[in-house]
C-alpha cells in the first residue's frame, strides 16, 4: 500500500466562476443511483423470465446474464469512461450515457429475442460505466475538504438505500408484467433535462492537453487493489444474506426482505458517518471498517439463528458503509483535475469487478468448504488479513499544505 493517506490532502478544485451547491449535489448523487437500479430492478422478475424464454437454448445462462452483464461491462469499460471524461468533459459524456441508459434500458419494452435482452444489457452496462465515473468525478471536482467528504458519503448512502427501494419496487412491478419494471430506466431521461442546465464542465482547459499527464499508479494502484477485494466484501451480504436466512428456515419473504433492508440501514449509517470521521484518516478508518465486516460477517457465519444473522449482517454492513467512501476518497483525494476521470474510472471499475466476482468467489469457496457459512468465515478471516496489513503497510497521516 501507499505510505500516504490523500484523506488528508486537501486539493483545490480549478479556478471556476460558478460555485456548486446542493442542487448539483442533488442530480449526481441521484445519477449515481443509476447503475443500483439496473442491479436490482430485475431480481425479482429473474423467475417470470425464465418461465417466459422456457424454449430458449442456453436459458439457464442467459437471465442471470440478463441481471449481471452490466455490473461485468462497467467494470471493464469505466477506465476507458475516465479517459473519455478527462479528454473531452465530464457533463457532456454524462449527459450522452444518461440518454444512452433511457434507450438500452427500455429497449426490452420492444424485444422478444432474449439474446437481444441481453445484449441490450450490455449497453446499459456501458452507459453506467460513463455515469458512474463522471457524476463521481464531478463531485470531486465541485466539492472539497468537508463537503466532499459529506457528499461522497451521501452517494453510497443514497445508493444504499436505493438498492432496497428498487428491489421492492421491481417486485411492484414485475407483478404486473415482466416488461414493466422497464419502464422505469426512462426516469434518466427525465433526470437529464436539469442536468443539462445545473452541471458544467468545473474547467475550460483544452482537453486535448490533459491527457498528456499520466495517471499516478503509485497512488491509485494501492486503493483500487484493496477495492477490489472491498467490492467482495461489500457485495457478499447484499447478495448471500438472502440465502443464509432461508438456510436457517425461514421461507417467509416478507422476513427475508426485512432483513436486507435493516442491513441496508446499516450500510446507509456507516456511509453517512464517513462526513464526520473522514478526519481520522485514511488508515484507521480502513481499520475500523475491515474490523466491523470481520466481526460481522463472523458472526453470520456462525449464526445459529435469524436474530443473531441479521445483528451480524448489521455489524458487517456499518463497516462497509464507511470502507467505500474511505476507498474512494484515498483514490481521487491527492489526484489533480487533468487525471481525476481516469483515477476515479479505475477505482470505479475494480469496484464493479468486485461486485461481478462476489457470487463466484463465495460460490466457490462454499462449493470448497461445504457450505455459504463456512465460506462466509473465511472471507471474515480475509478481513482479518486485510486489516492487519492496513496496520502494518496502510496509508499514513501526511498533512499537505494549500
Amino acid at each position: 500500500m501507499s505510505t500516504m493517506d490523500p484523506t488528508a490532502i486537501e486539493t483545490r478544485p480549478p479556478a471556476s466562476s460558478r460555485s456548486a451547491g446542493r442542487a448539483q449535489a442533488a442530480l449526481l448523487v441521484a445519477g449515481s443511483c443509476m447503475p443500483v437500479l439496473g442491479a436490482v430492478l430485475l431480481a425479482p422478475v429473474l423467475p417470470t423470465l425464465t418461465q417466459v424464454f422456457a424454449d430458449t437454448a442456453g436459458v439457464a445462462i442467459l437471465v442471470p446474464l440478463v441481471l449481471t452483464l452490466p455490473a461485468l461491462f462497467v467494470a471493464l469499460f469505466s477506465p476507458l469512461a475516465g479517459y473519455v471524461a478527462d479528454r473531452v468533459g465530464r457533463k457532456q459524456l454524462l449527459i450522452f450515457a444518461m440518454l444512452a441508459y433511457a434507450l438500452f434500458g427500455t429497449a426490452p419494452l420492444w424485444l422478444d429475442s432474449l439474446g437481444a435482452i441481453a445484449l441490450s444489457r450490455v449497453g446499459v452496462g456501458i452507459a453506467e460505466a460513463a455515469i458512474m465515473t463522471c457524476c463521481t468525478t464531478l463531485i470531486t471536482d465541485y466539492y472539497s475538504g468537508p463537503q466532499r467528504n459529506k457528499y461522497l458519503g451521501l452517494q453510497t448512502m443514497v445508493s444504499a438505500l436505493a438498492a432496497t427501494a428498487f428491489f421492492a419496487l421491481g417486485g411492484v412491478l414485475g407483478s404486473i408484467s415482466w416488461r414493466t419494471p422497464f419502464w422505469l430506466y426512462a426516469v434518466s431521461a427525465v433526470l437529464v433535462i436539469p442536468m443539462i442546465f445545473k452541471l458544467w464542465e468545473p474547467d475550460k482547459v483544452t482537453h486535448k492537453t490533459t491527457v498528456k499527464v499520466p495517471v499516478p499508479w503509485r497512488q491509485v494502484g494501492a486503493p483500487a487493489a484493496v477495492t477490489l477485494f472491498g467490492g467482495i466484501v461489500f457485495y457478499a451480504l447484499i447478495v448471500h444474506l438472502p440465502y443464509v436466512i432461508t438456510g436457517l428456515g425461514v421461507t417467509d419473504t416478507g422476513l427475508i426482505g426485512g432483513a436486507a433492508a435493516i442491513a441496508s440501514l446499516a450500510t446507509a449509517a456507516g456511509a453517512i458517518s464517513f462526513r464526520y470521521l473522514a478526519k481520522l484518516g485514511t488508515r484507521k478508518l480502513l481499520v475500523g471498517a475491515f474490523g466491523l465486516a470481520a466481526v460481522g460477517l463472523c458472526l453470520v457465519s456462525l449464526a445459529g439463528n435469524v436474530p443473531l444473522a441479521i445483528v451480524g449482517a448489521v455489524i458487517a454492513s456499518a463497516g462497509t458503509g464507511v470502507l467505500l467512501p474511505t476507498l474512494l476518497t484515498w483514490a481521487v483525494n491527492g489526484l489533480d483535475y487533468a487525471q481525476r476521470g481516469r483515477g476515479t474510472g479505475i477505482w470505479t471499475g475494480s469496484l464493479f469487478i468486485g461486485q461481478f466476482l462476489t457470487p463466484i468467489v463465495l460460490g466457490a469457496a462454499a462449493a470448497a468448504l461445504g457450505n455459504l457459512g463456512l465460506a462466509i468465515g473465511a472471507l471474515s478471516m480475509a478481513c482479518v488479513l486485510a486489516l492487519v496489513v492496513t496496520l502494518v503497510r496502510g496509508p499514513r497521516l501526511v498533512t499537505i499544505s494549500h
